[in-house]
């Protein structure tokens, strides 16, 4: 469709208002900042070791899943995480004790900055579609050894809802349409579908629309689980784990817009990002804007990090942009 003038005006007014004082990226339907941790008892010794467990898989989260173990002043900083705590409780995890625990934001974030970590955005969650070796939909439960793998290294878990359960077969092919009813009812583009098979696994992560596959082998169904819950980190890391310290000039292509709410929702998503420092419209075409972007890391990077949250995907190549992306309807 051919964009109007006044429409035109309007959304390079709208990108003119971009400054670097970035909104709040939409909140999880879990907080990055809350963790639960396993402990024996409910010691202080015991719980103030949960609570520095807890705040390295937070600053883990909220640096873009960045590894600050190596930076200084990493271990004395899990020390003050007590300090930190906002709230915490004890409950039961399966026939043992865990506490959870939900740290002061403005203490994480002021923490990560001492740290010398760039500003990084939260990863959405990972939707797990994984089926047991008798075709059922496992549930949270059955995928805590899955959960718990990933959650150590940043990334949360979140599950399909048994009588609204995906198009297995689109999204494992990237169909747009099932990506947006994700993206849509789920919050998120990350999805990793499995199959347990006895000792053999079969997995399709599906990231920003584009799908990589892998088999897995185990003695066991849990430790099948774990394995693939370091491998979706793992793939994940290598798309999103990108963060620059310098602002650099890029081009990116959206197409797909259909309508001024689709124009606005770009707005959204282009103000939430943590990494974006100016947005500048260089033109129009056919439903499709090439956008001069400034950014903390390079376009292809942050068309991953944009895709991933759900709301495009990854598009073909298109003639003068650094990347593509296409909006989900």
């Amino acid at each position: 469709m051919r964009l109007s003038r006044l429409l035109l005006a309007s959304l390079a007014l709208g990108l003119a208002a971009l400054s670097p004082v970035r909104a709040q990226v939409p909140a999880a339907p879990a907080s990055p900042y809350t963790v639960v941790v396993p402990v024996e008892d409910t010691s202080e010794a015991q719980r103030d070791a949960a609570f520095a467990d807890a705040l390295g898989q937070v600053l883990v989260r909220v640096a873009g899943g960045q590894d600050l173990r190596g930076k200084a002043g990493y271990a004395d900083a899990l020390k003050g995480a007590p300090g930190m705590v906002q709230q915490y409780q004890y409950q039961r995890a399966g026939a043992g004790l865990a506490v959870q625990a939900t740290f002061d934001q403005g203490a994480v974030r002021r923490l990560i900055q001492k740290l010398g970590v760039p500003a990084a955005g939260e990863k959405p969650p990972l939707l797990a579609v994984v089926h047991g070796s008798d075709g059922s939909l496992l549930g949270k439960d059955s995928l805590d050894a899955l959960a718990q793998a990933a959650a150590a290294r940043g990334l949360e878990v979140i599950y399909a809802a048994p009588d609204q359960a995906p198009d297995l077969q689109a999204l494992a092919s990237a169909d747009p349409a099932a990506l947006a009813a994700v993206a849509r009812q789920y919050h998120t583009g990350l999805i990793l579908l499995g199959d347990l098979k006895g000792g053999r696994s079969e997995w399709t992560l599906v990231s920003g629309g584009r799908a990589q596959h892998w088999t897995g082998s185990g003695t066991s169904e849990d430790a099948m689980l774990a394995e693939a819950g370091g491998a979706a980190v793992d793939r994940i890391g290598k798309q999103l784990n990108v963060i620059g310290g310098a602002v650099s000039d890029g081009k990116l292509w959206v197409t797909g817009l259909q309508s001024a709410m689709d124009y606005a929702n770009l707005l959204a998503t282009l103000r939430a990002e943590p990494a974006v420092r100016q947005v500048d419209l260089l033109g129009a075409q056919d439903g499709g804007l090439m956008l001069g972007v400034k950014a903390s890391m390079p376009s292809a990077a942050l068309a991953a990090s944009l895709a991933a949250e759900g709301r495009m995907m990854q598009a073909e190549a298109h003639p003068g942009a650094d990347a593509s992306l296409r909006w989900l309807h």
